[in-house]
């Protein structure tokens, strides 16, 4: 029972200890903020109020009054790198990594500050050289993030791929798609150069990074076909399907290509048919539509389009339909057909564009790569008015 009461007694003393350190923590950071300079409060309210460039004049009063205070440095630098006057941001940074007195961890810190300088103003080698400066320091996972930035820019893929593998090791995530992707690009390059025996061992080792790796099932097909074995290419092609099946519409054309060189073409249209029936694209539907037409005659082709087009209701659809009716039109009714025909194809060409799931940036071809935000395999393969039906 005592010790109860004692227990109850001590709680407003707790209290009493807590309401006395607060009142000094407030105390503290009263006098602290008395000590800064009227430009940092200057400087931090027009930062609120989004006028940057009043925030720099603030900052850089008190960089004058007082050269010692890193921090001041640090914002300048940021400040002037936004504006894009990555000039006057190197100068600050290269002014501060030449203080000898400067402490190890903000040493790494100006470093970092530099290499984002000179990445921005495209100086990539000096950026290179800044950043490798940093691999054995608190920002080397930043600094090999930067790195592998760099190796992409330049398309040293043999480097980004050690950057990545780099990555991995210190623990910041795994980095496998995009290591599949660079053996990609490697692979690729050798098939440009006409040496595909050099793009297999390539292709495998993307294959081990990354299983799923639709692209490099895709160039394993181009290297059996640039070799003379069009029926492994074929079979490798048709493989598309099991890693996802939007993307067959990327190998159609190959296909169908290549059953008409062994000299099966209705077994090639078939194939693709049956895709068409699992997922609906005006990609796919282009290859089949000339195939069918070819193959089975223009209303062959005409019903074939009119099914699609009532299957999923687009305006791509509809371009294609109007394509389809004028294959065999009499010509009282061609030239109504031609004037809706230019009509609606003017409209269909801002649709008929791929694009980003990740910044949005549109694009007339399909890419791996997005130039806009430059990451991997973020391009749905299916036009933009496609996945606003299918929403």
């Amino acid at each position: 029972m005592d010790f109860e009461i004692w227990w109850l007694l001590g709680i407003p003393a707790f209290f009493g200890l807590g309401w006395i350190a607060a009142r000094v923590d407030i105390r503290q950071l009263v006098s602290e903020s008395r000590t800064l300079p009227r430009g940092y409060f200057k400087g931090l309210n027009h930062l609120l109020n989004d006028q940057p460039d009043k925030a720099i004049d603030s900052f850089i009063e008190i960089v004058k009054l007082d050269p010692e205070t890193v921090e001041m440095h640090f914002a300048l630098g940021n400040l002037f790198r936004r504006r894009g006057e990555t000039e006057r941001a190197i100068r600050v940074h290269q002014n501060l990594l030449s203080r000898p007195d400067l402490p190890a961890d903000e040493r790494a810190h100006a470093e970092y500050e530099l290499g984002q300088d000179y990445l921005k103003a495209g100086l990539l080698d000096r950026a290179e050289e800044t950043y490798n400066r940093l691999l054995e320091t608190s920002y080397a996972v930043q600094a090999r993030r930067a790195l592998l930035e760099i190796f992409q820019r330049e398309k040293e893929w043999e480097r980004a791929i050690e950057a990545a593998i780099g990555l991995q090791e210190a623990g910041a995530g795994t980095r496998q798609k995009e290591i599949a992707q660079f053996y990609c690009e490697l692979a690729q390059d050798a098939l440009v150069k006409l040496h595909p025996e050099e793009a297999t061992p390539l292709l495998e080792k993307a294959l081990q990074a990354d299983r799923t790796n639709v692209r490099a099932t895709i160039l394993c097909g181009d290297v059996q076909l640039a070799q003379g074995d069009v029926e492994g290419a074929l079979t490798t092609w048709r493989r598309v399907e099991q890693q996802s099946v939007p993307h067959v519409a990327l190998v159609a054309q190959r296909l169908m290509d290549g059953y008409r060189k062994v000299g099966r073409p209705q077994e090639g249209l078939s194939l693709l048919r049956s895709y068409l029936e699992q997922a609906s694209s005006i990609d796919l539907l282009e290859v089949v539509f000339k195939a069918v037409s070819e193959l089975e005659g223009t209303e062959a082709a005409r019903q074939l389009v009119g099914n699609e087009l009532r299957r999923t209701p687009t305006l791509l659809g509809l371009d294609k339909f109007l394509e389809a009716r004028m294959l065999d039109a009499p010509p009282t009714v061609m030239t109504e057909l031609t004037m809706v025909k230019n009509l609606v194809h003017g409209y269909t060409q801002k649709l008929a564009r791929y694009q980003c799931s990740h910044c949005g940036f549109k694009a007339r071809q399909f890419y791996w790569h997005c130039p806009g935000c430059s990451r991997w395999e973020t391009y749905p393969p299916r036009r933009t008015e496609e996945l606003n039906v299918m929403n």
